[in-house]
């Protein structure tokens, strides 16, 4: 639930922006899509003064949700938050997995079912501190429909394009909540095309993934969240549905931060980056050793979420999964689908396709040897289930026959 108490402005510990590539700093409070070198640009913060005046028990002691951490955010007035009740995401225990300490992230209980929410939230919140009117963004659904949300609510407008094959529920959502949306014949990255030429021609502001700063902001919430909730500990692993990877970078930047600040120690959990192996661009350029990323051609699943053929940010994905001691892992959609109907079956809860991509990895790194059936991990469900598919249920019961109870 939103913290209705935060009535009056808090300080801002925000000093500018910095490019993830060259470290070229640029001015905080303006509107600014990529560095000068074409890189994501990261929002940087005064941790020293930070540390002096606010406290782990400042944080613990507010509500539980996402506005918790407002310090380490860029929205500097209260004013400018445009909410829709960002609550703390819980961390689900799963007997089933093949470990003993395995945990889920539930991202499905966000706004708009999907932890798309924390990136836009906070995406939105700055566009419209800076004066933003008119928005684009390509989406594989999800992403279109937080932006559709929240842009709404603070009167901004959004054109949205997603792949023809978007799955419809996501498509009516994004319409129904005030997105101009466009099926294209096209992935993402070819919807992202149109949307780059249009903010060319001065018609919108690029939302693409990473092509603002304030996304990323809003997607480490994520690892703050999971620090505080393991007792200022980190897990062994983390294993993270990767598409445009802002999540991940989000975390690793986070991790940094709350090191920065005296609140962790340098331990860090090693970072699973999870492709689908019709769509795996970042594991290709981790098993060759690339920087960067080959746009993956042809690419195909059932996990649409992580269906990214060209990540901009993949230089970042790979330092951090580097740096960890992680690894990039591919894994078939039969394996994806079967590890959903387990959890379901089994655990009782419904991943959506991205969150069984990260089960169907992690029994994949087990069976590898890649890490071990007694160390803590927690694997991030991206949305709820309930947006997608589900198997045909055809059995039906005439109440006029008689019942053959056994049978039931």
């Amino acid at each position: 639930m939103f913290d209705t108490n935060l009535t009056t402005d808090r300080p801002s510990y925000v000093t500018h922006l910095q490019c993830s590539a060259t470290g070229e700093r640029l001015p905080a409070d303006t509107l600014q899509s990529l560095s000068p070198a074409g890189k994501p640009l990261l929002v940087r913060y005064d941790l020293e003064r930070m540390a002096r005046e606010w406290a782990r028990a400042d944080a613990e002691g507010r509500p539980a949700d996402l506005w918790r951490w407002r310090e380490l955010l860029p929205v500097r007035r209260v004013k400018d938050i445009v909410s829709l009740g960002e609550s703390e995401t819980p961390l689900i225990p799963l007997p089933s997995a093949g470990g003993p300490g395995v945990l889920v992230k539930d991202e499905g209980r966000l706004p708009t079912g999907s932890f798309k929410a924390r990136g836009l939230v906070m995406a939105v919140s700055m566009a419209k501190a800076l004066g933003v009117k008119q928005i684009a963004m390509p989406t594989n659904g999800n992403a279109g429909a937080a932006l559709a949300a929240y842009a709404s609510r603070c009167g901004i407008e959004t054109v949205i394009l997603c792949p023809e094959d978007t799955p419809d529920v996501n498509v009516r959502e994004i319409a129904l909540q005030g997105g101009r949306v466009w099926r294209v014949n096209g992935l993402i990255d070819e919807c992202g095309a149109i949307v780059a030429e249009g903010a060319r021609q001065g018609r919108w502001f690029d939302f693409s993934t990473l092509k603002e700063p304030y996304r990323i902001e809003g997607k480490k919430t994520m690892g703050l969240e999971l620090a505080l909730q393991l007792g200022w500990r980190l897990p062994d692993a983390i294993f993270y549905p990767t598409g445009g990877g802002t999540g991940l970078i989000g975390m690793w930047k986070a991790f940094d931060e709350l090191e920065a600040l005296g609140w962790i120690g340098s331990e860090r959990p090693r970072m699973y980056a999870v492709q689908a192996a019709g769509c795996a661009p970042i594991v290709k350029a981790f098993d060759e050793g690339a920087d960067h990323a080959e746009r993956w051609p042809d690419a195909h699943t059932v996990a649409s979420g992580i269906r990214v053929p060209k990540a901009l940010g993949d230089f970042l994905i790979l330092k951090a999964v580097r740096e960890s001691g992680g690894r990039a892992i591919a894994v078939e959609d039969d394996a994806t689908l079967a590890a959903v109907a387990e959890a379901a079956r089994q655990d009782g809860l419904l991943l959506c396709p991205e969150g069984g991509a990260t089960l169907a990895a992690y029994r994949k790194a087990l069976a590898e040897g890649w890490l071990g059936s007694d160390e803590q991990v927690v694997l991030f469900n991206c949305a709820t289930g309930l947006k997608y598919p589900m198997p045909a249920v055809e059995r039906t019961l005439d109440r006029h026959a008689a019942i053959d109870f056994d049978a039931l």
